[in-house]
């Protein structure tokens, strides 16, 4: 006679997500070896100025924030299909026997670089700067903009 003992738990049990949750956890400690531990901050560079790019029918809008710039200090380049915007942040001496509790102000040369989605006519671009923000206004390229066709 053969005794069969049957086990409640099998010797090997699959867990469709035990990988998935071990990638999160090395994801996560990747991460978080990229932050300061005394500021919980990311240690890479941000992204100055930051922008936004919209469009119409006709332009491309470029707004971004550039808050205590001179206009003078602003220098915008559009080649083929990218444009540059470039320009110096000038951040004042506080002075000799000043201690910081906090410094997150940067001051500097600055470049942002932008590929356009559209071809734009690089004669009769304008840009306007006010309250901080700078707006460039492209206006789009004859074969750019849509065209209406009737049905006959």
């Amino acid at each position: 006679m053969n005794i069969i003992r049957w086990r409640e738990k099998p010797l090997f049990e699959f867990e469709p997500f035990s990988e998935i949750n071990r990638l999160r956890n090395e994801i996560d400690n990747l991460f978080r070896s990229f932050m300061s531990e005394t500021t919980l901050e990311p240690m890479f560079p941000k992204v100055f100025p930051a922008l936004n790019l919209t469009h119409d029918d006709q332009n491309l809008y470029i707004r971004t924030e550039l808050p205590g710039i001179k206009p003078e200090s602003i220098d915008i380049n559009v080649t083929g299909d990218s444009i540059s915007i470039n320009g110096e942040r000038v951040i004042e001496d506080e002075g000799e026997n000043v201690s910081y509790h906090r410094s997150e102000r940067e001051g500097g040369y600055f470049r942002r670089v932008l590929n356009l989605p559209y071809k734009v006519e690089s004669d009769n671009i304008e840009a306007k700067y006010r309250d901080g923000i700078l707006t460039i206004i492209l206006p789009k390229a004859k074969e750019a903009k849509p065209k209406k066709i009737t049905v006959k």
